[in-house]
């Protein structure tokens, strides 16, 4: 098992920086993937990089979005000899001291997607928090109740080629869509899933936390990949049911 810890960034200014470091204490290999950045924030990695030969900045010419730089950098990674991508975003929101937990969990389970199931604090906006219990629903529906912790949560632990193939059968899922229609499709795939429940912290802006969650924009596109995972569940439900009887787990 070789891991590897996978942050993809697009204008997360001053944060970045910090949470790179705080990963790069936790673990020696870090790739940061710079989704078109126009805020300089690249720049503020240099010295990281100096200092941290694990550490790799890869770079897309224009904003693709976030499923666009996670596939991007996991296809590099494959091609490097890691076996397993820890995603972790750029933003401040995961906290990089459970990276070690997430680890310790593949190593038990290597076949498994480790999926981060969110602890909310009272600063996370009430909006963000019940709006995902839709999602989540959807998902689970889409699903059969496989057992995705929370389809919206970025903090995972994906074997690679799992990822890769659930990459392979979609157009889509490069942007907002990502994160839950990955979580599906690799349940689709019968990938075991285990939940970590992880602290979710909202940084202010005096702290630096920025986001790029527009409400009508994000959620129109969830609206739109329900649709689509709706009808290809409903084509992959008789073999769904067959599994469901019999259902592999670690």
């Amino acid at each position: 098992m070789k891991p590897l810890v996978l942050i993809p960034s697009y204008n997360t200014g001053r944060i970045l920086p910090r949470t790179v470091a705080d990963a790069l204490a936790r673990w020696p290999d870090v790739w940061v993937v710079m989704d078109g950045s126009t805020d300089g924030s690249e720049a503020l990695l240099e010295p990281l990089q100096k200092e941290h030969p694990g550490l790799k900045v890869l770079r897309l010419e224009k904003n693709s979005g976030k499923g666009s730089a996670v596939l991007h950098g996991t296809r590099q990674a494959e091609q490097a000899g890691f076996t397993h991508v820890l995603t972790l975003d750029a933003d401040g929101q995961h906290p990089t001291e459970d990276i070690p937990r997430f680890l310790s969990m593949a190593e038990e389970h290597p076949e498994a997607a480790i999926m981060g199931c969110p602890v909310f604090g009272p600063e996370a906006p009430a909006v963000r928090v019940q709006g995902r219990k839709i999602s989540n629903g959807w998902a689970n529906l889409e699903t059969l109740n496989w057992g995705i912790p929370d389809s919206l949560f970025g903090m995972r632990l994906y074997p690679v080629p799992a990822l890769l193939k659930a990459f392979r059968g979609t157009f889509w899922a490069r942007r907002f869509d990502y994160d839950t229609e990955i979580a599906v499709r690799l349940a689709w795939q019968g990938v075991p899933m285990l939940a970590v429940p992880t602290r979710v912290r909202y940084l202010s802006a005096e702290e630096g936390g920025v986001s790029q969650f527009r409400y009508f924009r994000d959620n129109s596109v969830l609206t739109w990949m329900h649709i689509r995972l709706l009808l290809g569940f409903l084509l992959r439900l008789p073999v769904l049911l067959l599994r469901a009887r019999n259902p592999l787990k670690p």
